[in-house]
């Protein structure tokens, strides 16, 4: 019969731990610097104290413990802050508080009026429970405890109510039947993978000689000027050599001509695979040159890593095996039906020899690593086996915590999000497809204000090298503005394929929703030095966003109501720096609207006036109370980004963003 009992039990239940993503499955997000706010549910019968405490630390490093308080309905909070790359663990652990019990029943009584008798043996049973404590405790605590035991014994009740002594107890507390929740984890980044501005461009386009191949050393000029605009980070395609066999000429044609370059991701040919640098650009030399450059400037490069293969790579010969093959014996090329990519073949992730092209595609992230590439941007990541990136990622990040991984992976939302939650740091969005007010807001509060927020960092582009959305094509200049802002203000991580948005190239392709003359089969001459450009308007948003904290956040993210679908208002808050951000969504005509301002949730003072600052146009304005109404015109400035303040300016004060 004494087999049906419990071998161990407890009061204390932990029913729920948050954050957490699939029940702690996965591990959430942080950057250095962040804090993580654990809100944990405990329970237990009866009526009795309970302490709830927070034990953290860097996994295999020293942990912490930290005193949970209850919040309300048996909710209890702490916060940690995480200080360095890797991952954090934390767990929860709970018991029945018996001298926070004690002295919340003793401080009752007091208050009820208990006679000195009364509170005498009660201030005697609590000293017992002091003495209890002490024997199990060592030093300045068991001398604390002794010294509480003997005041209590002398009948002194206003020292039993003192939350010393109940903090002293439960430091010194057996912890009898305590409970201690599973493990929770954090991937703890550097502040790139939170808050980045990348600009994207084709060295091979940064001469000036229209059809003439640049170098990686002529890329390496135009750094400065896009350290200048504001940019973090610098993403190249790939830079490896282009097969020639079934290559791809202008716009993806079939029907190749002499001289014409082949698309960077048709990767391979004799003179290298995805770890060679293409001849024409300079090859290894240049790059590495590139590479010190862009550290010079501070500038971080991000490579772009594609998992495939032209028919012309060294692997094709030396492992036929890692391919897909017809029953003819020939290789599958790549194709999407009725789409074919001739000039492409994919890769069989389960092969045979699986394991060995598995730590082949490991060793290609490990070469660029090792020559100081540390941002990748992986190409389809969704067509390779998820085991695989967690597998590779995992064991990339072990070695080297500071990597970041954007994931290209244009799907559907459970696997983007899969991705995510298996490694990749950031990962693009459908901000591209998303132009309404109702689907901007719908997916933007599904990005912030769920548990996604806590493991997917949306990186917004407002166009790539195989995206060009009808919103620019037909908006012209005041679309690629106001999708710039939306993209550099809804996110903290965003990124720009540079050179035709900032010069507002709007060709799309008759048949595809890219650009025609597609700098993907083409090199292409660009004026770096244009005044009619957009670089004056990425300059100054890159500068707003470096110089306001509230920008450099995902989760503040809040939207305001308005009477017009054509505005869309919304707000981010870091303490007091508060940014109001207004954007007209009609690229051709003036909208009005009126605006609600949550004053309250922005810490704004509602009996009186403030003031707001237009950090794009310069313009100062007196607003007074909750509603406010605005009025954008396109052919002026489609968006305005508002600085709130607490107090009247002079105009002097301002003169650093004119």
């Amino acid at each position: 019969m004494d087999s049906d009992f419990p071998h161990n039990w407890s009061r204390v239940f932990i029913t729920r731990v948050e954050p957490s993503v699939e029940g702690g499955r996965w591990p959430i997000k942080r950057t250095v610097g962040e804090a993580v706010a654990v809100v944990a549910d405990v329970v237990a019968d009866g009526h009795d104290k309970l302490a709830v405490e927070l034990i953290h630390g860097p996994e295999g490093g020293v942990y912490q413990t930290t005193r949970m308080t209850l919040r309300y309905n048996d909710e209890y909070e702490a916060a940690f802050v995480v200080n360095e790359l890797g991952r954090y663990t934390w767990r929860v652990r709970a018991w029945v508080d018996r001298f926070g019990t004690w002295q919340s029943e003793f401080r009752r009584r007091v208050q009820h009026g208990e006679t000195d008798e009364v509170l005498r043996v009660e201030l005697a049973s609590g000293a017992e429970l002091l003495r209890e404590l002490a024997d199990g405790a060592g030093g300045a605590k068991r001398e604390g405890l002794l010294r509480y035991a003997r005041s209590f014994e002398r009948g002194n009740a206003k020292k039993a109510l003192e939350a010393g002594v109940v903090h002293l107890a439960r430091d010194c507390d057996t912890r009898s039947g305590a409970v201690t929740s599973l493990a929770y984890h954090a991937d703890v980044d550097r502040e790139l993978a939170r808050f980045a501005a990348w600009y994207e461009f084709f060295p091979r386009s940064c001469g000036d000689i229209a059809g003439v191949h640049a170098t990686l050393d002529d890329a390496a000029r135009r750094l400065e000027g896009i350290r200048d605009m504001g940019f973090d980070i610098v993403y190249l395609p790939p830079v490896h050599p282009i097969g020639t066999t079934f290559r791809k000429g202008k716009d993806n044609n079939p029907a190749v001509k002499p001289g014409e370059p082949g698309s960077p991701w048709a990767i391979g040919s004799p003179d290298g695979g995805h770890t060679s640098v293409h001849p024409r650009l300079g090859g290894l030399e240049a790059f590495d040159r590139f590479i010190k450059k862009a550290t010079e400037l501070k500038l971080h490069v991000a490579l772009d890593i594609a998992f495939q293969c032209s028919p012309d790579h060294p692997w094709v010969k030396e492992h036929p095996e890692w391919f897909r093959h017809r029953v003819d014996g020939t290789i599958r090329y790549a194709e999407n039906p009725p789409k074919k990519y001739q000039d492409v073949y994919p890769l069989d992730f389960s092969c045979g020899d699986w394991r060995g092209l598995w730590s082949a595609l490991r060793d290609v992230f490990r070469f660029w690593i090792d020559r100081g590439v540390r941002i990748f941007r992986v190409d389809n990541p969704h067509t390779k086996p998820l085991a695989f990136w967690e597998w590779c990622l995992g064991s990339l990040r072990a070695e080297h915590p500071d990597l970041i991984f954007l994931a290209e992976a244009f799907t559907r939302p459970k696997t983007m999000y899969r991705l995510a939650q298996l490694g990749f740091n950031n990962s693009y969005t459908y901000f591209t497809w998303r132009n309404t007010k109702h689907e901007l807001r719908s997916y933007f509060e599904e990005l912030t204000q769920t548990q996604i927020v806590e493991f997917f960092r949306p990186n917004l582009w407002p166009n790539t090298p195989d995206i060009l959305h009808d919103f620019l094509v037909h908006g012209g200049r005041s679309a690629h503005i106001v999708r710039f802002v939306l993209a550099a203000t809804l996110s903290s991580v965003y990124g720009v394929y540079g050179p035709p948005y900032e010069h507002v190239k709007n060709d799309q392709h008759p048949e595809r929703e890219e650009y025609a003359n597609n700098e993907k089969y083409e090199i292409r001459v660009w004026n770096w030095n244009d005044p009619t450009s957009l670089q004056p308007l990425f300059r100054r948003v890159n500068r707003i966003r470096r110089e306001n904290p509230a920008l450099h956040n995902l989760r503040s993210l809040r939207f305001l109501d308005t009477d017009n679908g054509n505005i869309l208002a919304y707000a981010k808050q870091d303490g007091a720096n508060v940014i109001i951000c207004l954007v007209n969504l009609d690229p051709f005509a003036v909208q009005e609207s009126a605006i609600d301002v949550p004053l309250n949730a922005l810490g704004i003072p509602s009996d009186g006036p403030y003031q707001v600052y237009d950090l794009l146009g310069g313009e100062r304005i007196i607003w007074h109370g909750a509603r406010q109404r605005v009025r954008l015109d396109p052919g002026v400035t489609p968006a305005r980004i508002l600085l709130v303040l607490r107090r009247l300016r002079t105009e002097r004060q301002f003169d650093y963003y004119a």
